[in-house]
């Protein structure tokens, strides 16, 4: 007999550092459920491949190192835990002793990865179980793990014996110190950012830089990707929670507004559970594509007297708020004859990300309709026209545009065109021009060197979408913090929403169908705002 291979926790209890993590999986084309084992490392929170060579490598490498410093640091810290919160289970079977969780006594191996023959003698804690995990299906119906996803061990469970998950124990103080100095807690309005993997940089960027607000705190599942947004040294002050302990955050009475950086799909919700608890909304994405679920939204703002935000940032750019000034207040272009405008990201988003934002038309397009119709001071366009193409074939193959062209005729006369592209090889590309009778205005490019780089070679300084409109997140969020003070209304209402939303639709409609779409007797009043294909 051979030399018994060694199992996850094998490696577990060999060196102190690792751990073996549990994720509940749901396989998409079956809909069952399994639990997931991975090697990951304590100090880094990320996976690790289970060969010894790797692992020693890991270990040795300079930014265990660092993260093992930072975790000893907040250990000697003191860690107050709530009240309310349910303490360890005492006995190692269950999670709960009205939910029970059965295993059988076999474990499947997903890959080339390391399995355990021996059966699980102890169920996750809650602490050890993460976000569910969607997983494809091979042909021989077991999950599929990424080329580069660290050696798993997968157990099959029964659907219906798997309990909810537990509060979370991955919490922070919320005052502890840094660099032994004590900071003051509750100064300037108190927040909590809900989705902080889904939100922009830029966003997250201005919640720790404004002096007027406290970010208490930070519910995220994935807590490698909240140290990437902000730095763990800068969250020293921010508690950070789990999805499943979003009413920590909600029922604190610090907290007076919530920042939502959900995808539209799943930001609804959250926007309601906010609301009903007493918290303003700043919402960085559209709250939702459906039209009732959208009214649902404004309208409990309305009744709990509560303001909702949406984000809508491009108003809030410094050019363009010049540019509205000189063509409403002044009056110096005369009659508005054409609007061009030009938005190409650098870098472009990750496939998911589009995805879940509902698509070009909803993730770009509609931030560019808004700045259009609020120039002209137009609810919408009488006629829209569209064209567009993928040329990411993963696009393409969710029916979906990764370059288009929007031309929109107003009841004015204007002509409107916009060039929307999620591909940009240098450089982020952001310019808008308004021609009126008696002049025009021209907003270029705000290149950090003023260099205009037409060759084949690099770019001197690439400028990234987020730097670029850095100034107009910062200033949205400083408006959200005046609506909750109760110095201003909401800049976007309800039927502002309806109505944008309803154009961008009208776009994607018009790219999909190939013909114009006539808006001079369309009421927003669909069911579903999104259009689909």
């Amino acid at each position: 007999m051979g030399r018994k291979k060694k199992t996850l926790h094998d490696y577990a209890a060999e060196f102190g550092d690792l751990a073996v993590k549990r994720h509940l999986v749901e396989q998409q084309s079956s809909g069952e459920r399994s639990l997931l084992e991975v090697l990951y490392c304590k100090a880094c929170e990320i996976p690790v491949r289970v060969r010894r060579d790797r692992i020693l490598e890991h270990l040795a490498s300079a930014r265990h190192y660092r993260n093992r410093r930072l975790v000893k640091t907040w250990d000697r810290k003191e860690v107050h835990v709530l009240p309310e919160m349910d303490p360890q289970p005492s006995s190692p079977g269950q999670l709960d002793s009205t939910a029970p969780l059965t295993l059988p006594s076999v474990q499947v191996s997903a890959g080339n990865h390391c399995s355990s023959t021996s059966v699980m003698s102890r169920l996750c804690t809650p602490s050890q179980v993460g976000p569910t995990v969607h997983s494809g299906a091979a042909p021989d119906g077991k999950g599929v793990a990424s080329s580069r996803a660290p050696s798993v061990s997968v157990s099959r469970a029964q659907g219906a014996g798997l309990p909810a998950l537990g509060p979370s124990r991955w919490l922070l103080p919320a005052d502890c110190p840094s660099s032994g100095r004590s900071r003051p807690v509750g100064t300037g309005v108190g927040l909590a950012l809900i989705g902080a993997a889904s939100g922009c940089r830029a966003l997250c960027r201005s919640l720790l830089e404004e002096s007027c607000c406290h970010l208490l705190y930070v519910v995220e599942d994935h807590r490698w990707d909240v140290n990437g947004y902000f730095g763990q040294e800068r969250l020293a002050h921010t508690r950070l929670l789990h999805t499943v302990d979003m009413d920590v955050a909600l029922s604190d009475p610090r907290v007076a507004g919530v920042v939502v950086c959900s995808p539209p799909g799943d930001a609804s919700p959250v926007v309601l559970r906010a609301l009903r608890a007493g918290k303003g909304v700043f919402c960085e994405k559209l709250p939702s594509l459906d039209r009732f679920v959208a009214e649902s939204c404004f309208e409990e703002a309305e009744i709990r007297g509560r303001p909702l935000v949406c984000g809508f940032y491009k108003r809030f750019d410094p050019a363009l708020q010049y540019l509205h000034k000189r063509v409403n207040e002044n009056d110096s272009l005369g009659r508005i004859q054409r609007i061009s405008s030009i938005t190409r990201l650098y870098p472009h988003p990750t496939v998911n990300r589009i995805k879940s934002s509902g698509g070009i038309f909803y993730s770009l397009a509609v931030h560019d309709i808004d700045v259009i119709c609020w120039l002209l001071g137009e609810r919408a366009p009488d006629t829209i026209f569209s064209l567009g193409h993928a040329f990411c074939a993963e696009l393409a193959a969710l029916n979906d545009a990764d370059s288009i062209s929007i031309c929109m005729k107003f009841s004015s006369g204007a002509v409107a065109s916009l060039d929307v592209s999620q591909h940009c090889s240098k450089s982020c590309d952001q310019r808008l021009e308004v021609h009126g009778s008696e002049g025009s205005l021209q907003m270029e490019n705000k290149n950090p060197l003023g260099i205009s780089d037409f060759s084949s070679s690099p770019a001197p300084r690439p400028q990234l979408a987020i730097d670029r409109f850095q100034d107009a997140y910062r200033e949205l969020l400083r408006h959200f913090l005046r609506t909750l003070r109760g110095r201003e209304a909401p800049f976007f209402t309800k039927e502002q929403y309806l109505w944008t939303v309803q154009v961008a639709a009208a776009a994607e409609q018009s790219w999909k169908n190939g013909s114009a779409v006539d808006l001079r007797s369309v009421v927003p009043d669909t069911a579903t705002v999104k259009t689909e294909a």
